[in-house]
This record gives C-alpha cells, structure tokens and sequence, in this order.
C-alpha cells in the first residue's frame, strides 16, 4: 500500500499519480499515513456485530442450556429471534443515514455505542423477552455502525489504499463470527445458562478494540466541504494525506475535485432525496446494482448456512455439539482469510473479475452441496454427509472473494456524495428485507423439505453471475469522485481530470489555506 507501485498505478488514474510523492518509501515509514490506517483498520472492527451475531446464533442453537431456556424455539417463533435483530437494523438505517449527512460520519457512531450498551445489558435477563429485546438494540448498533464507518472509511483513506481500506470493512464480519465461534465453543459445557450468556454478552468486546481508533479519525472531509467549511477539509487532508505538508499537490488536487464536484451535485441537486435515484439512467443503473447485490448477498445461499448451520449439519448427520461448533469456528477463520485476501486484490485484479470469479465458485460448491446432500437423505452414508462440509467451505470462498468484500464497498464507491449514505441505505435495506425474510422462511423451508429447498439458492446463484456480467461495472483506477463518469458520462458532475492535476500543481498555498476562488 505505499509509493509508485504497479498496483497504485492500477489504483487511480494517470492523472492523480502525478500529483502523488514521488517517493520509494512505504507508507508504514510515514507517521501520517501509519496512523491514519490504523485508524482505518479499527474501524473495519465495526462491522464485526453483524457476523458476532450469526456466528453467535449458530453456537447458541446448538447449545441445550440455551435451548432450554428459550424454550425450544422451533419454525416460525426461531425464525422470528433470529430476524429481530435485522428489524432493527432496518429501522434505524435510514435514520443512521439522515445522521450522516446532517451531522456528520462519526455522531451516529456514538449512538450506536449506546444501543449496543443497552442490548448487551438486556441479554442478561432471565426473562426470554429480554433476550429477544437485546437482539432488537444489537441489531440498531449494527445499523448506526454499518452506514455512518464505510462513508467514513472511503472518504478519509489515502487515495491509493482507499479500494482496499473500502473492501476490508466488511471483512470484519468474520473477526466477530471467529471471536462469536470460539467463546460459545468454550463455554458449551457449563451446566448453567452462563453458557449462553458468556458469549452474548461479549458482543461488546470488539467495539470496545475499535474505540481508540475511531476517537483518532477526524470527521470525513468531505462532509465538511459539503457544509462550506473546506479551511477544516484543507487542514485534515494535509495532516492525513500528507504529513502537514501545506504546499502539498496531492491535497491541492483533491480539494479542488472535492469542491467542484460538490458544487456541481449541489447546482444539479439542490435538495438531495431518495427520489433522486430514478431520476437519470445512471441514478437507475446504480438503485439496481444497491438493491441486487444486497439481494444476492443473502439469497445465495449463505443465509441457509450463517444462522442455521446447525440445521443444515443435522441433515447430513452430523449432531454433535462439539463438532457443530467446531465447524463454525473453522468457517469463520476460512472465510476470514479469502475475504481478506479479496481486499487485498480488489485494485490488482478488479472487481468484475471477482464478482465473475465469486459466482462460478458459488454455483459450483453449492450444486455440490445439494447433490450430496440429496444422496444422504437417501442412503443415510456416513461419508456422503460428511462430504458436504469441504464444499460447504468451497462455497464460502466463493461468497468471501466478492459478497463479503463489495457489499458494503461497491455501493459506496458508485454513489455520488450527495447521495452515498442514502445508496448504501438502500443496499442494507435490501439486505435486512433479504435477511428478514430468510431467517423467518429458512427453518420451516428445511423442516419441511431439508435438502431439496436448496434448489431454490442454486437458481439465484445463475441470476447473480448473469446480473454481474452485465450490469456491473468495472470501478477500478477512478477516484471517488471520477466514477460518476462510468454511470453519468459527459453529465458527470466532475471536473476533467488532467485541468485538476495541472491546477493543483500550480496552486501556491498561503498559511495551508487554499480556498476554491484561488485555485482558478
């Protein structure tokens, strides 16, 4: 991540590498740039509540204390507290996104402290409503982190990182489902209901890491230029893109891209609204992209597997606690390898070609998956049922090289500012409506039939390679800003790249102020 290297020449533009330091020396030599990213890297932790909670729910369903203490939830009333977190989730989005735009990237992180605090209190009631209560205020923690961190992640990163520090967010999600694996897999054989609440309540760890980081990072300047206050967007640029320096050409050009094209949403959008997402063929393409991929990021088939992998092992005979949560934990640290090694890729090889690549791996692994599956439940073979779990992870690494990675980058990259948050509410609204609704339908559908509902997941997964081939677009090497031009075209409200670089290379700063009148 650091210098003139052939992947930061396939990271931005011609034009902005001219304006980069013209330097050999990695960035992990440079204060600015080492604290910066870590304070980036505190912040993918954030997205470590959603996969602590279906990592969380695995390991609780195969526990008897937990069981018995629910009662023994089964069918409509399990799917149920498996979907109230995402009910939650829902609800507060489009709140959290509002948030965002009006007060700031980091206000509504700070709420999400205090609704995480509240559930993790409420789950250690002895009461089942308490329980089912504390997954409600998770899962609006995981809404104000979910949107207000990746906008602040894509809009403060080193330009050259930001493609990889915006594919690692969600990559998080398996730090929460390794660290949810391994506790309840610890604690399975306490005799009281601590065995259970030991795990739930160490859903407030993993914030708790990411805190220190998050107080580091300054508020994306980005949102402050949108507010007029562009002094304080030159002076964080400066700090964290350049070491202070106040005649830096890196900074000048990003300012004056940031500005003009702010200028030119505003001119063009007055006042931004959900609405204006079908209002231009561009704003359509990307309201289809946001809603598809958060549809086939729980519609794959991973949905089945995340929440209710102790279903799916029971039909091909494997029942014991031990091995289930055994199984889980080694999931977790699989898919946290390849969706890292994903993110790490996103600016070398690019992004349709793991969307491609993810497809293919996922239709052939699940496929798989159903025919063993199917073979079982005929011939009840030991050695076909454990079959399925090779490929079972085969599958996953298909999800983590592309749905892990883009569910939450790809959105914010293809949205301009004006409507980013809004576009990345979208996506997780789709999501939760995906999640909603698979947690409520999957426990019935494979009570009813077992293995045969997976048909249903092989199906879309045919949809999915067709949707990416055609309708997503390849983003990499544009800046933030530049991508409006794949969707917009010659209405991009953009500046010309090569006018910004040649004007940020004869701006002369004063005092480390350099205001938009001046860079005419």
């Amino acid at each position: 991540m650091g210098g003139m290297s052939t992947s930061n020449r396939k990271a931005v533009g011609d034009e902005l590498l001219a304006v980069l330091p013209q330097d050999e020396r990695a960035w992990y030599t440079k204060g600015h740039l080492l604290k910066l990213n870590f304070c980036l890297v505190s912040l993918v932790l954030f997205s470590s509540a959603n996969g602590y909670d279906g990592s969380l729910m695995n390991g609780l369903q195969a526990l008897h204390q937990w069981s018995a203490f629910m009662e023994h939830p089964a069918g409509a009333w399990l799917g149920f507290i498996n979907a109230i977190y995402w009910l939650g989730c829902g609800i507060n989005f489009p709140i959290a996104a509002w948030v965002a735009n009006t007060w700031g990237r980091k206000r509504g992180v700070y709420i999400g402290y205090l609704c995480l605090i509240l559930g993790v209190c409420l789950s250690a009631s002895s009461h089942v409503v308490g329980f089912v209560l504390s997954r409600f205020f998770v899962g609006c923690a995981s809404a104000w982190f979910g949107n207000a961190v990746p906008l602040l992640m894509n809009e403060i990163a080193y330009p050259t990182h930001r493609g990889i520090v915006n594919a690692l967010f969600n990559c998080g999600w398996y730090v929460g489902g390794i660290v949810a694996a391994f506790i309840t897999y610890g604690t399975r054989n306490m005799d009281s209901n601590w065995a259970w609440r030991i795990p739930t309540i160490c859903q407030v760890l993993i914030p708790i890491l990411a805190l220190p980081g998050f107080l580091l990072v300054p508020e994306s300047p980005r949102w402050l230029a949108s507010k007029d206050r562009t002094e304080q967007a030159r002076t964080i640029l400066e700090r964290s893109h350049a070491g202070g320096d106040s005649n830096s050409a890196l900074v000048n050009y990003e300012m004056i891209e940031i500005v003009e094209t702010l200028r030119a949403e505003k001119a063009s959008h007055s006042n931004s609204s959900y609405a204006d997402m079908v209002k231009t063929p561009g704003n359509r393409r990307r309201l289809y992209i946001s809603i598809s991929l958060g549809f086939f990021s729980q519609w794959s088939g991973n949905g089945v597997v995340s929440y209710y992998l102790a279903l799916v092992l029971e039909t091909v005979g494997i029942t014991s606690v031990k091995d289930q949560t055994l199984i889980s934990g080694c999931l977790q640290i699989w898919n946290l390898l390849f969706a890292v090694g994903a993110a790490f890729s996103v600016d070398r090889l690019g992004r349709r070609p793991l969307f491609m690549a993810s497809a293919a791996t996922m239709l052939v692994g699940f496929i798989t998956v159903t025919g063993l599956s199917g073979s079982f439940a005929n011939s009840g073979n030991a050695a076909t049922g454990t079959a399925v779990i090779p490929f079972l992870f085969i599958f996953f690494a298909g999800y983590d090289i592309a749905l892990t990675p883009f569910l939450s980058a790809y959105p914010c990259e293809i949205w301009p500012y004006q409507l980013r948050s809004r576009g990345l509410t979208v996506t997780y609204i789709s999501v939760v409506i995906g999640i909603f609704f698979n947690t409520f339908i999957n426990p019935i559908a494979l009570g009813s039939i077992g293995w045969k509902y997976y048909f249903v997941f092989v199906a879309v997964l045919v949809c999915f390679g067709l949707t990416a081939y055609f309708f997503y677009p390849e983003t990499r090497g544009y800046t933030l800003e530049q991508i409006a031009v794949i969707f917009d075209g010659e209405n991009a409200d953009v500046p010309a790249p090569a006018e910004t670089a040649y004007r940020s290379k004869s701006i002369v700063s004063e005092k480390g102020m350099v205001a938009h009148e001046e860079a005419v």
